[in-house]
């Protein structure tokens, strides 16, 4: 049935686009305890890396994080680096703790270290909450104005043709998917053009990898020409956020993302971190979101025919519209 069924596809991808975009993960710290207030989890193994090591056995932060809370139940901790970190591994659990204070998002704050570029505004908590609103003002406005752009780059890619014995490669898709609409949800509609698209997606691609990897093993310092390779990439892209900064300045709209910052105190140059904090991590969750998504849907077709019945009910034969997704389960 789901196969088949490319509607449902269709619905499904945009609807993980949108989520993608305020779904997030919660990271709280206490450096007062060896383990984060007492809450079960792991020592750090090591006095410098925490608990890095043991991410690495595991081949990736995602085992890592199942086999933590297969071990210690839903709410765990653990050390990156030197910092405490609890994890929680459950919705009801995210729900309950999610950024309470509206503060600067932990993970915006690793990506921009790990980037070099300073955490905030520096003006304490006050600025930290003014610095919340704001983006998540501008991502409610990049949604309103750009919601037929998903809808125009999720119907080209479901109207593809695939034959039936072919593989097919999701993961490229749906990454070139979520590159396309989050690069216009946040710059603008200067990445209709596929050579900007291209251009963004080949320095994306290097820094995302060292990001990743380089990073977390070290291995980034030990080979100078991937660190050649790596601030070459973040260069070109520095550079090239920089000319949209100055660009949506000129012209003065009001349609994305980078538009809603520049009606701020922010400086060009904390304009341009921010978004490439926003496309850099928004083009990879949004990825694999809508992959993860698909697959576990691929194995079950119970959820496939709730799912099936869910969008007659909400959306019959209409159109998909942006004020029928909050209704979508």
């Amino acid at each position: 049935m789901f196969s088949n069924n490319r509607y449902s596809f269709y619905v499904t991808v945009r609807r993980c686009c949108l989520k993608s975009q305020f779904l997030g993960v919660q990271i709280c710290s206490n450096k007062s305890s060896r383990r984060a207030s007492g809450i079960p989890g792991l020592y750090p193994t090591d006095e410098k890396d925490g608990n890095l090591q043991d991410i690495i056995n595991k081949g990736s932060l995602h085992e890592f994080l199942v086999n933590l809370h297969q071990e210690f139940g839903p709410v765990a901790s653990f050390w990156f680096g030197r910092r405490p970190v609890v994890s929680l591994g459950s919705v009801n659990q995210l729900r309950q703790h999610i950024n309470p204070n509206h503060t600067t998002d932990s993970f915006e704050t690793m990506l921009k270290s790990l980037l070099g570029y300073p955490p905030g505004m520096g003006g304490g908590p006050n600025e930290s909450v003014v610095r919340k609103k704001l983006y998540e003002g501008a991502i409610n406005i990049s949604l309103k104005n750009n919601f037929p752009v998903i809808l125009k780059v999720t119907e080209e890619l479901v109207g593809k043709s695939f034959p039936e014995a072919q593989h097919i490669p999701l993961c490229a898709h749906l990454l070139g998917l979520a590159l396309k609409t989050v690069t216009q949800l946040g710059l603008g509609e200067r990445f209709k053009d596929d050579a900007e698209i291209n251009s963004f997606r080949k320095n994306h691609d290097a820094i995302w990898s060292e990001i990743g990897k380089g990073y977390m093993d070290g291995s980034l310092e030990k080979s100078s020409s991937r660190k050649t390779h790596y601030e070459k990439a973040l260069s070109e892209m520095e550079s090239m956020l920089l000319s949209v900064v100055k660009e949506r300045r000129d012209q003065r709209k009001q349609t994305a993302f980078v538009d809603a910052l520049l009606q701020s105190s922010l400086t060009e140059r904390q304009v341009m971190e921010d978004c490439m904090v926003f496309t850099l991590a928004g083009c990879v969750i949004t990825a694999n979101l809508c992959i993860w998504a698909l697959h576990f849907l691929s194995t079950s077709k119970e959820v496939q025919e709730k799912l099936h019945q869910e969008l007659q009910d909400v959306l019959g034969s209409d159109p998909v519209s942006l004020d029928k997704i909050p209704q979508l389960k």
